[in-house]
């Protein structure tokens, strides 16, 4: 795979990561001109692409009928040395801190963030191509697992914390019945 498209891949995986669709704006403009596509289906289109690259300049060149949760495992690595992210060693005197005060020889990793949006992208994207859920790799136990542990390790390691968001629920509103009205006497009786 050539450094070009895989820097384009980075490049946008940190935009996207910092970006979310505004579905209202981007389906006024879809409605309007009908051929307007939306940010995250480019960029599935962009990512899909370049992992049909990465497995064709696999050596042996590899099908995507015969890609398995390994060969996502050996794409994401691969994707590592393009990273921006600093994740401090064990050893490294900066280790848990979110800003460090100097420099240091730590590597540059992908984010967790980005990892776990590319791979719900590919995800979506080999469905939509024709792939069996039950046989999408990008969905496999060991992709589950290794984004858990590069999550983990992240979090550790910059001092971050990634909890789930807690959604927010709307108020509930009592509903308490209204005041009964006292009846007055009846008269004729």
């Amino acid at each position: 795979m050539d450094s070009s498209s895989l820097q384009e891949m980075e490049n946008s995986n940190s935009e996207n990561s910092m970006n979310t669709c505004n579905n209202t704006s981007s389906s006024a403009g879809a409605s309007s001109s009908g051929s307007t596509v939306s940010r995250y289906e480019n960029q599935k289109r962009r990512d899909w692409n370049t992992f049909g690259q990465y497995l064709r300049n696999h050596r042996p060149p590899l099908s995507l009928s015969r890609c398995s949760g390994a060969h996502v495992l050996e794409f994401l690595r691969y994707l590592d040395q393009f990273g921006k992210t600093k994740v401090h060693n064990q050893v490294c005197p900066f280790y848990g801190h979110p800003h460090p005060p100097a420099p240091c020889p730590c590597p540059l990793r992908q984010a967790w963030g980005s990892l776990d949006a590319l791979i719900g992208r590919l995800r979506a994207a080999y469905e939509e191509n024709g792939g069996k859920t039950e046989t999408n790799p990008f969905g496999s136990r060991s992709v589950r697992l290794y984004l858990r542990e590069v999550r983990d390790l992240q979090s550790k390691a910059r001092g971050v914390s990634y909890e789930k968001k807690k959604r927010k629920r709307p108020p509930q509103q009592l509903t308490t019945p209204p005041p009964a009205q006292p009846q007055a006497p009846d008269e004729g009786s």
